[in-house]
């Protein structure tokens, strides 16, 4: 019978192996990965993702067009819209949005300029002429800008139901900084059209005032304005609408100016500028990079809530649409915001698209499959060549493929998206799995094998020093790629570290009492009868 105390690590490989079928297999996880942000397309049988690679889809990669002054010495009252319209006025082509002042000190501050198709010439001159003496100015756009970018895309991204699409930042070795966009079973003009829309965002009031035969029109709401957009609703009965919500400190201004407009008037408004905007009662308009998109009226309820100053205390409205798809379109403008920067698609440094078909996606994920049984026979032949024997060969493969096993059920249990770096990663694990079960079977079978418990333990533990030692030195020159956005190198390297901390931690361990149990077991074996034999 065999021991628990004496074969724990095989019970734990047993244990991890179970733990991975289920997170393979388990139909409960298939909701919960459904729904992760990561996800693109769902194998059949089992619970894997499969990345942009292996499902097709789009992948576009830009840096952010801009500029970075720093070193700009400001006044410690100085106020920084001021300041973004004042550098504005001298760069010709620029306007207050492409123009981004970022204090780093009481008195000192960054300023981005991220109109296009501007040069360094361009903005130097327009600071000096704004009266400012940046330290220097570089290319590109700062962290915060970057990382905003990113949030602001998501968002769209989201909100257009683009399911499993993801963005974020990515760096070359040379230090250059990259927007990747990645949407599966989506065309690229489609999301090159979406993602590459600044999408400055106003809500405007059109009115007539008093007196003026003609209607004007004033910025009531801006993005920074919102507490909270709510996602497109449809009543049982009814029309579709978005609830929103008005910050706190908005929402006394946006009140008054509902009823100075005359919006808030009694009885509310009846918006008809969509199919007649030369004349109509007063509008709110939703306006997405100076287009009117929507025009909404006001409902009696509202109109009067604001004339008696009662709508601030909760300052929440629904924008009411005529069907749910247009709900979604202003839920989507809303909640994305403007780019602080546009995404730069010109240039030798400029963005790339690139389309995977659905259909090349099946033929990368069957020539991985093959890939990877390739590996495996190879490995296999070359382990069963140098031992021949079985009882040291055939645990040795099976370790090996247990410890691919086990990453494949990770994988699976985090909804992360294979793609052809991460199957890189499975082979790689492939072969230095291998690498490390040769040396503990080289060592223990030295010299004839271990003749007892004792020599197997000692020659096992020399082995495991060199492996674990190997394992260290893989797991430290792995960990710049793990940890840097460096796009498919990243998934290459968190699955190679993982691969060898399961070695050195489960596999390698319970290779060696499986090794210990095969090899030694018939000379105890036999050791105990002659004992039995002489009275011991």
């Amino acid at each position: 019978m065999i021991s628990i105390r004496s074969n724990w690590r095989v019970i734990l490989l047993v244990v991890f192996v179970l733990i991975s079928t289920f997170a393979l297999f388990s139909p409960t996880l298939t909701d919960r990965s459904a729904t992760a942000e990561v996800i693109t397309e769902q194998s059949g049988v089992t619970n894997l993702q499969y990345g942009l690679q292996l499902s097709g889809g789009t992948r576009i990669r830009a840096p952010l067009d801009g500029y970075t002054a720093s070193g700009i010495e400001l006044g410690s009252d100085a106020r920084t819209g001021d300041i973004e319209r004042e550098v504005a006025e001298q760069i010709q082509g620029a306007d207050p949005t492409d123009v981004i002042v970022r204090r780093t000190a009481q008195t000192t501050a960054t300023v981005e300029v991220t109109a296009a198709n501007m040069t360094v010439d361009e903005v130097q001159d327009g600071l000096a002429a704004a009266g400012f003496e940046p330290d220097g100015i570089r290319e590109g756009v700062t962290e915060t800008t970057r990382e905003e970018v990113v949030r602001i895309l998501q968002n769209k991204v989201n909100e257009a139901g683009l399911s499993g699409g993801t963005v974020q930042q990515v760096s070359t070795a040379t230090g250059d900084n990259f927007i990747l966009i990645e949407v599966p079973n989506e065309d690229s003009t489609a999301v090159r059209e979406l993602v590459s829309d600044r999408g400055t965002v106003v809500v405007e009031a059109r009115y007539q005032p008093d007196g003026s035969p003609n209607y004007t029109r004033d910025i009531v709401l801006q993005q920074e304005d919102f507490q909270s957009i709510g996602t497109a609703q449809e009543r049982d009965s009814g029309r579709p609408f978005v609830p929103v919500t008005v910050t706190e400190t908005s929402a006394p201004q946006f009140q008054q100016s509902m009823v100075e407009t005359g919006l808030a008037r009694p009885g509310g408004t009846r918006c008809t500028y969509e199919t007649n905007p030369n004349n109509t009662d007063p509008c709110l308009l939703l306006v997405v990079n100076g287009e009117v998109t929507n025009a909404f009226g006001m409902s009696p309820n509202l109109a009067n809530s604001l004339r008696r100053g009662e709508w601030a205390q909760e300052s929440v409205f629904q924008l009411q649409t005529t069907n749910i798809s247009e709900a979604q379109q202003v839920a989507i403008n809303l909640r994305a915001g403007a780019l602080p920067a546009r995404l730069d698609f010109s240039g030798d440094d400029g963005g790339t698209t690139s389309f995977i078909s659905p259909s090349q996606g099946v033929d990368f994920r069957v020539n991985s499959l093959i890939a990877g049984i390739i590996a495996v026979l190879a490995v296999s032949v070359v382990v069963f060549v140098r031992y021949r024997d079985v009882r040291v060969a055939a645990p040795m493969i099976v370790t090996a493929l247990s410890e691919v096993f086990l990453l494949l059920g990770f994988a699976a249990g985090i909804g992360y998206p294979l793609d052809l770096s991460v199957i890189a990663g499975f082979i790689a694990v492939i072969g230095t799995g291998v690498d490390d079960l040769i040396i503990i079977a080289d060592e223990v079978l030295a010299e004839g094998g271990a003749s007892s418990q004792r020599v197997f333990k000692s020659r096992f533990r020399r082995a495991f020093w060199v492996i674990g030692v190997a394992a260290a030195t893989t797991v430290i020159a792995m960990s710049p790629l793990a940890i840097l956005s460096l796009g498919d190198l990243q998934g290459f390297a968190i699955f190679t570290i993982l691969g060898v901390l399961i070695g050195v931690i489960i596999t390698r361990p319970a290779y060696g009492d499986i090794l210990q149990l095969l090899t030694t077991g018939n000379h105890w074996a036999e050791s105990e009868a002659k004992y039995m034999q002489v009275g011991w």
